[in-house]
C-alpha cells in the first residue's frame, strides 16, 4: 500500500516538474512565460472566447493569476476584450487576436510533438487504460477533498 503512494506521489510529481520544465523553455523560446500556455491554449480551443472565470476555472488557477496572464497577454497584443457595456474586464469575454492565434498554432504544434514523444513505446490499449485510471484517481481525490473545510 505504502509502494502504491510513493509510486503515484512521485510520479505524478515528476511528470509535474517536467511539464513544467518543456513549458519554460519552449515558452521562453516564443518570448512567453510558461504560465501563459494553459490560457492560449483554451482561448484557442473556444474562439468564442472566455471569461476570466472560465479561465480560473478550465486552468486550475486562482483569480488573481489569472488576472495577471490576462493583462500580460493583452499587453503583448495576444488577446483582446469582447465589446461590453460593462467596464469590468472579469466579466467580458477574452479572445485571441491573429497574433495570438498565431502564438497558439506554433504551441499546439509543440505540445502534440511533446504528447507523441512522451507517449513513446506506449501502446493505444495501455493509454486509454491510463487516462481512465488516472481520470478515477483524480475524481476520487476531488471526492475526499470536497469533506475538508480550507
Amino acid at each position: 500500500m505504502v509502494n502504491r503512494f510513493e509510486k503515484l506521489t512521485t510520479g505524478i510529481s515528476q511528470i509535474y516538474k517536467s511539464i513544467q520544465k518543456i513549458k519554460r523553455h519552449h515558452m521562453s523560446s516564443l518570448g512567453l512565460k510558461s504560465t501563459h500556455v494553459m490560457c492560449i491554449y483554451y482561448l484557442d480551443s473556444c474562439p468564442d472566447g472566455l471569461t476570466a472565470a472560465d479561465l480560473c476555472h478550465m486552468c486550475g488557477e486562482d483569480k488573481a493569476g489569472i488576472s495577471r496572464i490576462l493583462s500580460e497577454l493583452e499587453r503583448h497584443g495576444f488577446i483582446q476584450y469582447e465589446e461590453s457595456g460593462d467596464s469590468k474586464k472579469y466579466r467580458a469575454k477574452a479572445r485571441l487576436t491573429p497574433n495570438g492565434k498565431r502564438y497558439a498554432a506554433r504551441i499546439n504544434k509543440l505540445i502534440l510533438q511533446t504528447v507523441i514523444d512522451a507517449g513513446d513505446n506506449i501502446t493505444d490499449e495501455d493509454r486509454e487504460i491510463f487516462y481512465r485510471v488516472l481520470s478515477t484517481i483524480s475524481k476520487n481525490l476531488n471526492q475526499i477533498c470536497a469533506h475538508f473545510n480550507d
